[in-house]
């Protein structure tokens, strides 16, 4: 998902109101785990998502769930590491979701299919 160009639909996705401003200590807590994970598994390197260091976000997620409401030995929620994890792998699975429908389009671009004309009857 992308955000749309369209003013009335971008109204209609409210980042600020909708999620940060509901949730402005979980996703700090959230900001924290992905920084002190990046300068553990990328130290020196700017703030990013290695994403091909750590794929098992689905078993990640039931670990940090198993001890949710406790505290990790890294000062981390277990809480704010699954969510961040539940994150990633939304993430995942929208990229995946966007590429297989612009796939779709392009295929169907180039053998030039056209949709049916509907005709009254």
């Amino acid at each position: 998902m992308s955000l749309p160009t369209d003013s009335a639909e971008r109204k209609e996705i409210p980042i600020a109101t909708g999620v940060i401003d509901y949730f402005p200590l979980a996703l700090a807590a959230i900001a924290q785990v992905s920084k002190k994970g990046n300068d553990k598994h990328n130290p020196g390197e700017p703030l990013h998502w290695a994403r091909e260091k750590s794929a098992d976000h689905d078993d990640c997620i039931m670990r940090h769930f198993i001890e949710r409401g406790t505290v990790d030995i890294d000062g981390d929620r277990h809480s704010a590491k699954g969510a961040w994890r539940y994150l990633a792998m939304l993430e995942l699975e929208l990229e995946a979701e966007r590429a297989a429908t612009e796939k779709a389009a392009e295929k169907a671009e180039l053998i030039g299919y056209q949709r049916p004309a509907y005709s009254a009857c």
